[in-house]
């Protein structure tokens, strides 16, 4: 198993790193780009799905991005202390019909000694928006390190 860097115990600058390598891979929607950040018995919690291990993470994120188009993700440290991370999150989407939606949330996560994630714990919020209302506007990928974060935007 190869490490994941940076490893718990984390500093304060070591999770916003954490922090946002999360936010550029989750940004990719490549599932199984993404998958390879977690352990390979990952316990997850998103809204009420309860995904465990790589392979159904993949699936749940290959289904998740099928419905959730033109997908924009920014996470910000909430707190950190040892192996775990706090985030807070607000990403935006588009359904089939066209109709936007900025979902907010928090997420625990825990990480096993060689960085990966062995445990995601995820609160979801959606709020209808107006196309207009968008915040997050960059090209696919990841978030560009000029574009304002969570606290900057009033979120």
């Amino acid at each position: 198993m190869s490490p994941r860097p940076p490893l718990p115990p984390f500093t304060c600058e070591s999770a916003v790193q954490k922090v946002r390598m999360a936010e550029d891979g989750w940004n990719s929607r490549d599932p199984e780009r993404v998958a390879l950040a977690y352990t390979e018995d990952s316990q997850w919690r998103n809204r009420a799905e309860f995904p465990k291990g790589r392979a159904q993470i993949v699936e749940f994120l290959t289904r998740k991005w099928a419905r959730e188009l033109d997908y924009r993700l920014i996470k910000e440290l909430w707190t950190f202390g040892g192996n775990r991370i706090a985030v807070r999150f607000a990403y935006e989407w588009r359904d089939d019909s066209g109709q936007w939606f900025r979902s907010y949330g928090n997420e625990n996560w825990e990480f096993d000694e060689h960085g990966l994630m062995r445990k995601r714990y995820a609160s979801i919020n959606d709020k209808p928006i107006s196309e207009s209302e968008r915040k997050f506007h960059w090209p696919q990928g990841a978030r560009p390190a000029d574009h304002p974060g969570l606290s900057d935007l009033g979120l």
